[in-house]
């Protein structure tokens, strides 16, 4: 007789190989959010490339919190006159999360 260990334990198995690497699911992300609608990733669109970003703000510890409230709330000046537009249909978490997987990007 099967035990619910034998047929559970392969489906975990395979729920968990099926998901996406870090930052395969922050690019994910990024286009759910419609941020590649400005953002490239490694060329500017309307704002700069995710990897311009990057490397702007590499090793400075207030990055993280910064980009956060960026994303978000939006602002200007930060890269020439067009202004980002907030994006309040984003949580935190998920502005953190698109935070963290941008400062990641070489």
């Amino acid at each position: 007789m099967a035990t619910l260990l034998t047929f559970v334990a392969p489906a975990a198995v395979a729920a968990l190989t099926a998901l996406p690497s870090p930052a395969f699911a922050s690019e994910t992300l990024a286009r759910q959010r419609n941020c590649l609608n400005c953002h490239g990733m490694d060329r500017k669109v309307v704002g700069p490339g995710f990897k311009q970003v990057a490397e702007r703000y590499a090793g400075k510890k207030e990055a993280p919190a910064y980009l956060t409230e960026k994303i978000v709330k939006g602002g200007a000046g930060a890269w020439g006159p067009v202004a980002m537009a907030a994006n309040p249909q984003v949580s935190r978490e998920d502005a953190a999360r698109l935070a963290a997987w941008v400062l990641s990007l070489k």
